[in-house]
């Protein structure tokens, strides 16, 4: 029996890029802040920390004394800093490239702003694949950590991860720590000694198989906890648990306080590993369609309930996270985007690469807007347009160097369905080839925004738990608090009608022939940048024209003499106030309402979409007049803060009688002159 365990502690501060300044000062307020203050008056109180870089340059700038304490608190080698993608990509679904060029990155970052160069690296989400292990060792980490449960999948037992693994891929190696699920949940919601307890009573669980063997456990989870999430602040800093946490743990004879890299250096492999693709327990079940999901969560639950659980968890296996680009059509279309712009940029002759383009392209790469989970990720508008306005502006940096034709077809996304590209420099317009002549992408390069940013509502998982309860949060210890995976709250009421699925992607120009869908074939184009399309419609023809000149997108409807009724089309706009107070119709210089509210015209002719947010104004004139009517399109997400409904688009619905044949309607897109 050996008389104390290695605690091995880290912690993961990150902030989307794209997110809201007022959020993340306020979670420097309640958290990165109080945090380093606290741990700086224990200098003994070894531990690792990892900043993702956009957040790091961020603090640097705006709390320059609390990083010159932190700086102060490595110097001192009371923290050890890891490593990782810059912008906190998951390497897995980057190129092999771009992460070692993220990678190295972010280690030049930490040498030159913090002075120590990283051994370790966090892996973002604990994704694991082992395509990565090349690029992390060819960037000089030597280990990572991930999820014991990682380890169970492959087969291991708990008492047998009290140390370090190794494994490789392509004849490169990389060492594994095992994160201890029961220290995540534990901390900080548990009472301090109870934690204490927990740690202490692991000295006897030990069994490393050899007696020079230092066991260890290992905890390595985001900061965020210890302050953000609901009701920690107080528990944690004016209740004072952080601090009764780490008097107590420097107090233990049997809680060995130590840094990765020494524990690294002093103690061996405990052997050869390999694991599965996988992520951490609560990511099988957000990845997977809500069916699907139904039927993982209530095996999940049979097992718990018959006190199984434990013992099979590792066989009841949800999805992986690359499932996110499968069940989201919106995060695929990024990715696949991404992908082909990493492509070109990688093309161009290394003199005419700029560090703009670099940054633009890594930017483009961070996870959060890609996937949906516990926080909003991809349902929040602002953090999907931090990706548009990177991969926007990249485009533009590239055709600068390497110009593309004005028209061109291709299967970006993979599903089938080819698109057709129709761009002037100043305005690209994307139409699916399926029949609907709808457009899925629309840029204003000089707005660096893509108009057709936004979700088609999809029923979720959680709808389930929405529908279910009133409300009220599940009982629990009352010796701590809740986590937030554990939690039930409504930041806003929610109606069984706001749960319905959309039932056609929120495109632009979604068309109708009195209620019934258009059906459309492409035509041959009779000159440079213009896309025809035709549907039949009863005995008569509908002919759909899309044109770009400047920066105008024009759109032109003919309908063949003879047909009655009426026509409609749909234009989803993503405008970034969404309903916040910096987005407004403008009628003949007149406001008439905010995005948030619906309005009714007749006989439109003119509107004007201003927005502040996008530094910039969407025209709609329309030829002749025609109905409109304008509402908010919303979705329903999940978040640490309780269930939320987000604005996604303007939905704008054009209505006109067929009896006139030719219907010209044009968005023009302006930049606000400052």
């Amino acid at each position: 029996m050996t008389s104390s365990i290695s605690l091995l502690f880290g912690v993961h501060a990150h902030q989307p890029i794209g997110n809201f300044p007022e959020v993340i000062v306020d979670a420097h307020e309640r958290c990165y802040k109080p945090f380093l203050h606290t741990l700086y008056r224990y200098p003994d109180f070894r531990f690792a920390v990892h900043f993702s870089g956009w957040l790091l340059d961020f603090l640097f700038e705006h709390y320059p004394q609390d990083m010159a304490l932190l700086r102060e608190m490595v110097k001192r080698g009371q923290i050890e800093l890891f490593g990782a993608g810059d912008t906190e990509p998951v390497l897995a679904v980057i190129p092999e490239r771009d992460r070692i060029g993220q990678i190295r990155t972010f280690s030049t970052r930490l040498k030159k702003k913090l002075g120590q160069q990283p051994q370790g690296a966090w892996l973002t989400e604990r994704v694991w694949e082992s395509t990565v292990i090349p690029a992390l060792a060819n960037c000089g980490i030597r280990y990572v950590i991930v999820d014991d449960y990682h380890f169970i999948c492959a087969g291991k037992q708990k008492s047998e991860l009290n140390g370090y693994f190794t494994t490789e891929e392509d004849h490169q190696t990389l060492d594994l720590f095992p994160i201890s699920e029961e220290l995540r949940y534990r901390l900080p919601f548990s009472p301090a000694q109870e934690a204490i307890a927990y740690i202490e009573s692991l000295v006897d669980q030990a069994d490393t198989g050899v007696a020079s063997h230092q066991p260890a456990t290992v905890y390595f989870d985001d900061i965020e906890k210890f302050g953000i999430w609901p009701e920690t602040y107080q528990w944690v800093y004016e209740r004072g648990w952080l601090e009764q946490f780490i008097q107590g743990v420097l107090a233990s004879p049997h809680i060995r306080l130590q840094h990765y890299r020494d524990y690294h250096a002093s103690e061996k492999t405990r052997g050869i590993i390999y694991l599965p693709t996988t992520s951490y327990i609560e990511m099988n079940e957000w990845t997977l369609p809500a069916g699907p999901a139904h039927i993982y969560a209530d095996l999940v639950q049979q097992a718990k309930s018959a006190g199984s659980y434990a013992h099979s968890k590792s066989f009841l296996r949800g999805g992986i996270w690359k499932n996110f680009l499968s069940r989201y059509p919106e995060s695929n279309w990024m990715h696949k985007r991404m992908l082909s712009l990493s492509a070109r940029y990688a093309e161009l002759p290394a003199k005419q690469r700029t560090e703009a383009m670099r940054q633009c392209l890594y930017a483009s790469q961070a996870n959060d807007a890609y996937w949906h989970g516990l926080f909003g990720g991809l349902y929040l508008p602002h953090l999907r347009r931090a990706i548009y306005n990177n991969l926007v502006e990249l485009e533009a940096l590239l055709d600068q160097c390497a110009p593309r034709t004005p028209q061109y077809q291709e299967d970006t996304d993979l599903d089938g369905t080819e698109e057709i590209y129709l761009q002037n420099g100043n305005v690209q317009a994307v139409l699916k080839l399926d029949g609907s002549a709808s457009i899925c992408e629309l840029d204003a390069y000089k707005l660096r925004h893509n108009f057709a940013d936004t979700l088609t509502r999809q029923v979720e998982h959680y709808y389930r738990k929405i529908r279910l309860n009133s409300g009220e949060n599940p009982t629990h210890d009352q010796s701590g608090i809740a986590s937030a995976h554990d939690r039930v709250s409504f930041k806003h009421e929610i109606s069984p009608a706001d749960l319905e699925p959309d039932l056609y992607p929120q495109h632009l120009f979604i068309d109708r022939l009195n209620s019934t869908p258009l059906h459309y074939q492409l035509q041959p184009a009779t000159r440079e940048r213009e896309i025809v399309f035709q549907a039949k419609a009863g005995t008569g023809l509908v002919r759909k024209c899309f044109q770009i000149s400047g920066n105008q997108l024009q759109v032109i409807y003919k309908c063949a003499s003879g047909m009655t009724g009426y026509m409609q089309t749909e234009i989803n706009l993503a405008m970034p106030s969404c309903d916040g107070p910096g987005g407004r119709y403008v009628r003949n210089g007149t406001i008439l309402s905010g995005f948030g509210n619906t309005i009714e015209l007749d006989d439109l002719t003119a509107l004007v979409l201003e927005d502040d947010t996008l530094g910039g104004s969407l025209s709609l004139n329309i030829t002749p007049a025609a109905e409109c009517h304008a509402s908010p399109h919303f979705t329903v997400s999940q978040s640490e803060g309780g269930f939320e409904k987000i604005m996604q688009a303007v939905k704008l619905r054009l209505t006109w009688p067929i009896t006139i044949h030719e219907q010209l309607i044009t968005l023009q897109f302006d930049k606000k002159n400052r």
